[in-house]
């Protein structure tokens, strides 16, 4: 469809969700001013970390991910966010909709990993739109293709994510262990009946001066 336009207005943690969530608010224009009856919507998100700078610190924590900075030239690529599908109701001229992103926690998973480093700013993304837009023109219905060249922009805020992730898991993370390890780590915390995995890797790590 001609005149098609996504723009990515706003995002706020999603307080309502069972996981961690952050809602995008879209705008989709159609110019022509024809009705949309309905849209089947698709967006893959993109993180695009070459569209900002990083602290010591920050590179520090990236390294897993990219590599040392002297690499940076070649190695900080895209790095997929999310992949979604919405059904978009049907309006004219302009609609706004929310797009509710879940936030992985895991930080074996590149994207959480990359959120995780960052201490302030924001997030450089990038919306691909593809999807099909239902219309109809003198009582026949019509099917037509979002353009692939519809895409977006966006810099979500840091903090934005992290309080997505607070609202489920307030100063807590999380670490995935093979099953022998998570067995060997139960016998520790039983036989010295700690009342917390916390306390458990805590006591380990001071017994091993860490």
């Amino acid at each position: 469809m001609k005149l098609l336009d996504f723009e990515c207005v706003g995002a706020q943690a999603n307080p309502y969700a069972a996981a961690p969530a952050v809602t995008l608010r879209l705008r989709i224009t159609q110019g022509s001013g024809e009705p949309v009856d309905a849209m089947a919507l698709r967006c893959q998100i993109r993180i695009e970390p070459h569209r900002r700078r990083y602290s010591p610190e920050e590179a520090r924590r990236l390294v897993d991910l990219f590599g040392d900075t002297g690499r940076w030239t070649h190695t900080l690529k895209p790095v997929s966010f999310a992949t979604l599908s919405t059904m978009v109701p049907g309006f004219t001229g302009s609609t706004v909709v929310d797009l509710d992103v879940p936030c992985s926690y895991d930080l074996e998973i590149a994207s959480a990993k990359y959120f995780n480093a960052l201490d302030a700013g924001s997030i450089p993304l990038l919306l691909l739109f593809s999807g099909t837009v239902f219309c109809s023109r003198d009582g026949r219905l019509r099917v037509q293709q979002v353009p692939w060249c519809n895409e977006e922009s966006f810099s979500l805020p840091v903090n934005v994510w992290r309080e997505a992730v607070n609202l489920h898991f307030p100063g807590s993370a999380w670490l995935r262990v093979r099953q022998e390890t998570m067995d060997s780590l139960q016998r520790f915390r039983s036989e010295h009946a700690f009342t917390s995995w916390d306390d458990a890797v805590a006591a380990l790590l001071a017994a091993a001066g860490a």
